[in-house]
Parts: C-alpha cells; structure tokens; sequence
C-alpha cells in the first residue's frame, strides 16, 4: 500500500512537471523573433546537433447553431516551447539562430494553411472527425517539411540550401498573411 501511494506521488509530479514545462510557450509573432535565451532545455549530450527547436500547432473550436444559423468559430495557435528547446555551443551563433527560427517560422505556415482549411470547411455531420482529420494533415506536412529542411539544407551546414529555404518560407507566409495565427 505504501509503495502504490509513493508510486502514484511520483506519478503525479511527473504528471504536473510535464505539464508545467509544456505550459511555458511563446506565441509565434513576426515582431517577436526567438533568441538565445528561449532555448531554456537541457542540451542533449548524445546530440550530434548544436541546437533544438521544440514548436508546434494546435487549435480550439466550437460549434453552435443557436443563432439558428451553424456556426464554427475556432483559433489556431503556433508556440514555441523554452523548456524543450536547447543549444550547446554554436560556431556561428547568429546563423544557427536563424535556421532554428526558420523551424519555428515553418511551424507558423503549416498553422496559416490549417487556419485557412478551417476557414473554408463547410460543417457537416461529423464536424470533430473532420476537424481532427485537417489538423492531421497540417500537422503530418508541417513535421514532413521540418524534416526536408534539415535533410536539404544539412541541419544548416548547405548555405545555399538554407538561403533558398529562407526566401520560400518568407514567400509562403506572405501568401498567407491574411491567416496569421498572431491575428486570431
């Protein structure tokens, strides 16, 4: 009995320590770029990499028809996260700060094109499947594009690479600027 009851203390503070270090987020805004000291993680002494960023997607909604008119209202959110984010010692500081930017700033387009998706959607009978099924396919893009970035720009060392990925994310999010998610 007593080990099940330390058991579960340690469960429970696993439990809110893990909460809290998700809790700890930074909105993504174009007047607001990361720096240094964002990255608040413990680096990853069996990382080959100098720096990780830790951000992501997400969204709320609701849906009423007592207007007797459907209506969906929802927002979609981009956050970096401190506590899960690292850097050891970068060569080029000011370099590496802008590749992981850009991650965060991929993170924010996949967040335009699902708010954009989710402008358009027409509510129909199975609207929390649906909704969860277009965040699906953001979030699956978003984690496909981190992915192609760092395998095409060589986790930053390909300089033309990373240029050209510079100016296609800044491209991209000005196509959408009407879906910026600091603009909820």
């Amino acid at each position: 009995m007593k080990r099940s009851l330390i058991f579960l203390v340690f469960l429970l503070c696993g439990n809110l320590l893990s909460a809290q270090v998700k809790d700890e987020k930074i909105a993504w805004d174009p007047d607001r770029p990361l720096s240094w000291s964002d990255f608040k993680g413990e680096p990853d002494a069996s990382s080959s990499y100098t720096a990780n960023t830790n951000s992501g997607i997400g969204y709320t909604w609701s849906y009423s028809t007592a207007s007797g008119e459907p209506q969906l209202t929802f927002e979609v959110s981009c956050n970096f996260y401190p506590k899960l984010s690292w850097v050891k010692n970068p060569a080029d500081p000011d370099y590496l700060l802008a590749h992981e930017q850009l991650h965060f700033d991929i993170s924010e387009l996949y967040a335009r094109k699902l708010k954009k998706a989710l402008a358009e959607y027409e509510p129909g009978r199975s609207i929390r499947q649906d909704l969860r099924n277009i965040y699906n396919k953001y979030e699956s893009e978003r984690v496909s594009a981190e992915k192609q970035f760092d395998r095409e720009t060589r986790h930053s060392e390909d300089y033309e690479a990373e240029m050209a990925w510079r100016k296609k994310i800044a491209q991209e999010l000005e196509r959408l600027k009407n879906y910026n998610t600091s603009q909820n």
